[in-house]
Parts: C-alpha cells; sequence; structure tokens
C-alpha cells in the first residue's frame, strides 16, 4: 500500500482545545491533515507513548547577531539552539551591525535566514527617529513580525528616546510596536549609582523608576493614537500593575529569567554573567511577576536571547555586556515551573503559543488543528535532565540554567511537518520558513 502521509504521530496525548487527549496526528508535508485514529500508512510513524505533543513553542524574543557580532552567535547557530530547546518558530532583533531599519538590510536578513535557519522566523524592523515615515509601509512585509523600539539604550545603536519621536514611531507604524521600555534621561542621570567592578549596583542603576516612566509614556501616547503596543521584558512589579489596567491597547511580556533568578543571589552566584537589561531584580518583583502570571496578566513569555562570549562577560563590570542566552532553556525551565505547580500546562501554551498568534497576527501556528502548519514540540513530562554549558548550541557556550536541574523536557520538535530534534540530537538539515502574518 503507498505511503498516505508524510509522517504520523501516534499513541500521543495532543494538546487540543485546552485539554489533553489520546489521539494520533497525521502529517502531509507541512500540514495537518488529520487528527483521530489513523490506520494509513506513512514511511514514517512516531512513537509518542507516554509523551505530550504540544504546538510548535514560539520565542518572541530574541537577538541572533546576525550580522555584526558573530562570534557570539549567528542565525544558524541561534536557531539550532531553539529547536534543541523544543522552540519551533523565533521573532529576532534588529540591534545587529547595521541595523535592521530599512527595507535593503531587511531583505539581506531574509536572504541570510534563507536555508540557514532550523526554526521558523520573523525579523523586528528597527525604528530609528529617521525612518518614522516608512513605518507605514510594513503592514504586507513578508517576514516581519512588528516594529522594534528602544526606549532606552541597550546593545547595539538604535535609540528612539524623544518623547516627539517615540510618538512619531507609534502613531505611524501600522504594525505592531515592541518596545524595550527604559527611560533614557534617568538612565543618564544615574549613572552615578554605577559601582566600578560591582554587578550588583545594575539595578541600582537601572532601577524601578527608570522602566515605570518609560512604561507610564508609551501606554499613554498609545492610548492617545488608539494603537497597539507591546513591551517586552517587565521585570518590576509597579510596572505589572500599572499594565494590568491599561490592556485594551497594551500587551507585555516577561521572561523566564526574571521568574527564575533573583537579586541578590543571582549576582552573587553569576556575578556579570547575571547581568542583562532591565536588570533582575529583589525577590519582592519576582513574586510580583508570578502572581501576574498566576491570574493571566502577563501575556508573553519571551528569552531576550542575547548572547554575549564568556571573553566579554568575564570584563569588569560596568565593561562586561548586559545579555544572557535563552532560547535553548526558555521551554524546559518553564516547563519545570509547571510540574512544580507555578503555572499550569494551559497557561504554559497561552504564553508561548496561542497569544503570540493572537496578538502579532501569525497565520495557522499556535493550536492543533487540522489544515494548520505542522509544527509541534513533542515533550515528556517526567524527564529528568541537567542543563549544562556543555549542551548549549549558542556559539557563546554558556547558560545561566548551568548545573540547573529541570524536569520535564522537550524531546522532539517538528518545523513544518520535519522531525528537526529527535533525543537531543538534530536530525535534519535546515528547511525554516519565514512566519506569515
Amino acid at each position: 500500500m503507498p505511503d498516505n502521509y508524510s509522517l504520523i504521530i501516534k499513541n500521543g496525548f495532543c494538546y487540543i482545545d485546552g485539554k489533553l487527549q489520546k489521539t494520533d496526528i497525521a502529517i502531509l508535508n507541512d500540514k495537518i491533515k488529520k487528527i483521530g485514529s489513523i490506520s494509513l500508512n506513512s514511511s514514517k510513524v512516531f512513537d509518542a507513548t507516554n509523551k505530550i505533543i504540544l504546538p510548535g513553542i514560539i520565542d518572541t524574543q530574541v537577538h541572533f547577531r546576525e550580522p555584526g557580532s558573530t562570534d557570539a552567535e549567528d542565525l544558524e547557530s541561534g536557531s539550532r539552539a531553539a529547536v534543541l530547546g523544543g522552540v519551533t518558530s523565533v521573532f529576532e532583533m534588529p540591534n545587529t551591525n547595521p541595523p535592521t531599519s530599512n527595507l535593503v538590510e531587511f531583505e539581506k536578513k531574509l536572504q541570510l535566514a534563507k536555508n540557514r535557519m532550523f526554526s521558523n522566523y520573523a525579523f523586528y524592523f528597527g525604528a530609528t527617529p529617521e525612518n518614522t515615515n516608512q513605518l507605514s509601509k510594513l503592514k504586507n512585509l513578508k517576514g516581519c513580525c512588528g516594529v522594534k523600539l528602544f526606549a532606552g539604550s541597550s546593545t547595539g545603536n538604535l535609540l528612539v528616546d524623544k518623547e516627539a519621536d517615540i510618538e512619531k514611531v507609534i502613531s505611524n507604524s501600522d504594525r505592531i510596536v515592541s518596545i524595550h521600555s527604559e527611560d533614557e534621561e534617568i538612565l543618564n542621570l544615574r549613572k552615578k549609582f554605577i559601582k566600578k567592578g560591582n554587578v550588583h549596583s545594575h539595578p541600582e542603576w537601572r532601577n524601578t523608576e527608570s522602566a515605570m516612566s518609560s512604561t507610564r509614556r508609551v501606554v499613554k501616547i498609545a492610548e492617545r493614537y488608539n494603537k497597539k503596543i507591546h513591551v517586552l521584558h517587565v521585570t518590576t512589579k509597579e510596572e505589572v500593575d500599572f499594565l494590568a489596567m491599561h490592556k485594551k491597547n497594551v500587551t507585555f511580556e516577561t521572561t523566564p529569567q526574571h521568574l527564575t533568578l533573583y537579586a541578590p543571589d543571582c549576582y552573587n552566584k553569576l556575578g556579570t554573567y547575571a547581568q542583562m537589561n532591565p536588570p533582575l531584580r529583589t525577590k519582592d518583583h519576582y513574586d510580583r511577576l508570578w502572581t501576574a502570571i498566576k491570574n493571566n496578566i502577563v501575556d508573553v513569555l519571551g528569552s531576550d536571547h542575547a548572547p554575549h562570549t564568556k571573553k566579554n562577560k568575564k570584563k569588569e563590570y560596568p565593561e562586561s555586556p548586559s545579555g544572557m542566552p535563552g532560547v535553548q532553556t526558555i521551554f524546559p525551565v518553564m516547563l519545570d515551573h509547571v510540574n512544580n505547580g507555578r503555572l499550569t500546562l494551559e497557561q504554559l501554551i497561552k504564553l508561548m503559543c496561542e497569544n503570540p498568534c493572537r496578538i502579532f497576527g501569525i497565520k495557522n501556528k499556535g493550536f492543533i488543528k487540522e489544515n494548520f502548519d505542522a509544527d509541534l514540540t513533542i515533550v515528556d513530562m517526567k524527564k529528568d535532565q541537567t542543563i549544562k554549558d556543555e549542551m548549549m548550541a549558542s556559539k557563546c557556550g554558556w547558560t545561566p540554567f548551568n548545573n540547573y536541574k529541570v524536569k520535564g523536557f522537550p524531546v522532539a520538535t517538528i518545523v513544518n511537518g520535519n522531525i528537526v530534534m529527535s533525543e537531543g540530537k538534530i536530525i535534519s538539515k535546515a528547511q525554516g520558513q519565514p512566519l506569515d502574518f
């Protein structure tokens, strides 16, 4: 009998309509063709006994450093790390060198990604004070997930810090504007709090008011123009309380680092390896972020994967750069939190599959449905694993979660109907595609 499907996944518990149900999935090429009891043939059958099949995990915030700092990461190595961690799609950031802030550089990045990325991908278009007139022309730009605005300076030279320019970006953009929300004026005024050689001063310098002041400003502008904005890596209890009251125009995300590590312990243990923008803060902020997760106030989880070489991270603070890798660990770390009862699997799937598709308008992903794209993440919720630096596919070769024990781990990653990762090994060539919006 000839093959009827290109892949059949049998005997697993599939996450469908908010519940786990034991059923088979048949895939033809890059689409889910049938969900149910399947007896037809395929040359490829994946036995998912005792495993859970989830919609493909989406990481909405990664920095893969290409073009520019490819000693720390590139599109190939970053996407390899993604699929090893169960991530099937990524949104990649524009603060490269040169920045992705015009259509020529955007097209170049799409070409760089072609046949080199293991995961599916979309790229942010970087806002500058000079390109605000271009932002109304991005509606149908293939592979574009939105506009990225740095209201406070971080890695790279994309900065839009004057209120009049921020207003132009938000009011002109026909795509959602995602914002690194720190107030540049406050950051500059507070540089006196930087203590040379003492990374504990990082959250003192980039304090809660620098974040809150900026977030208050961008929300006010979004509401004035009735535009949608998305606030990235929210870290403070003040912002959580404020954003909870302003959900009409605003969505926001946080990171697994801010839900797992907190000051001063993280700086005692990791030193400058714990340095990121906005910073890891004290436990009262961590606790409030968890309350917001439990109450479904946080919309999205993104890793803010921002790798730097060990050589650079070892520099004396504040010469050490901010950022840490996370695309390979975001999902295992969050699965461990599910197993520990910090959030439900249903909440995690909303944060990493359904909400990214709803907020950004990704087509045909985020759910296990017939005729949807065959992007799937298969997990063993009972698998114990110790995360190690040596496991990391990122060129930077380290993780803040080195020696961190987790329970629950991705055992296969299926991208566009192809099994790309199985049992911790890449078994397919890079065939990632740009996302459709």
